[in-house]
């Protein structure tokens, strides 16, 4: 257990809470969106950026990506593009769904254990 001083929780602002709930979820959150069909990179940018406070990076979409083929929950295909180079889409394996299912089927007891303790 760490030793903290009273209101020392705070310190890095809602921007570190932010950041670390993002991390948290994110992958979950691109596994939802290629359960619809198959996505590019810069698709899956652009449709996280619609919701503000899951907007992120190249920097970081790209390793997360590459992560989530390696460990089997997405595979890839390059498709030619009307605009320019072939693009590299991402679509969901057997392994990925199961695991958005898991997270699914976990969220909501999560997120009420949460919302539990810091209920005002």
């Amino acid at each position: 257990m760490h030793d903290m001083e009273p209101g020392t929780a705070s310190i890095g602002g809602a921007g570190k809470a932010e950041s670390q709930l993002r991390k948290g979820v994110l992958e979950y959150c691109i596994l939802g969106l290629l359960r619809e069909r198959a996505r590019y990179g810069v698709e899956l940018l652009g449709l996280l950026g619609e919701v503000d406070v899951m907007a992120t990076s190249q920097g970081t979409i790209y390793p997360l990506l590459a992560r989530l083929r390696r460990d089997g929950l997405v595979e890839t295909a390059w498709q030619e593009s009307p605009n320019g180079p072939p693009r590299r889409y991402y679509m969901l394996t057997p392994r990925g769904e199961a695991a958005l299912a898991e997270f699914t089927a976990i969220w909501p007891h999560f997120r009420h254990a949460v919302d539990r303790f810091i209920a005002d």
